[in-house]
């Protein structure tokens, strides 16, 4: 069984890409906030919200994103220790949502410490119910991931074949189907984990 969500080009990429804006402190540690724009310009495109994108949906130029993602730093500013617990990202997004009349969308934090089967449970409810879904990763063990390590990103799709649950990874304007037995197994004791939309 597979199922990917509809999604969205910004330019020539796939969703934002943190490391094309031109503001130093997102582009290091921006991930939160270009998690959070994606999010918004899905639910306006995809869900039936108005106004969380505030340019043009239908044509999302790099510019226009990269001004979005400055207004959403003040909600999701980086910082010495980055965004690192789902209750600081819920508490930035669910501020902006407020500020744009549109808190209707609510958000429950799901730990990494929860067993896998659980996870790949709440993934595949998700999905099916139409909405992407913010990851937290901290620190890994496996040094092929270093590029999701202390880092925000979404999920917007799973497929289960040969006894495998892949999970569709979505960041740095490109995606990747990557294990989810392999991402949720971080190897150390503080882990990040999963913000669930729902309206």
């Amino acid at each position: 069984m597979k199922r990917e969500l509809q999604y969205f080009q910004v330019g020539a990429a796939y969703g934002g890409d943190q490391e094309r804006i031109p503001d130093r402190l997102l582009r290091l540690g921006g991930c939160a906030a270009v998690t959070a724009c994606d999010s918004c310009i899905y639910f306006d495109l995809y869900k039936g919200t108005q106004g969380l994108y505030p340019r043009d949906k239908e044509q999302i130029s790099e510019a226009d994103y990269m001004d979005f993602a400055m207004v959403m730093k003040p909600y999701l500013h980086p910082r010495i220790t980055g965004i690192d617990r789902l209750e600081i990202y819920m508490e930035g997004l669910g501020r902006y949502l407020a500020d744009r009349g549109c808190p209707q969308i609510g958000m429950t934090p799901f730990s990494g410490h929860q067993e896998l089967d659980a996870a790949r449970a709440a993934v595949v409810r998700q999905i099916e119910d139409g909405f992407p879904i913010p990851c937290l990763m901290l620190k890994h063990r496996d040094p092929e991931l270093d590029d999701y390590a202390w880092h925000w990103f979404l999920l917007t799709g799973y497929e289960e074949a040969d006894g495998r649950f892949l999970v569709k990874v979505v960041t740095y304007g490109e995606w990747v189907w990557m294990d989810l037995a392999r991402l949720w197994d971080t190897g150390y004791e503080r882990r990040g984990g999963l913000i669930l939309y729902h309206f």
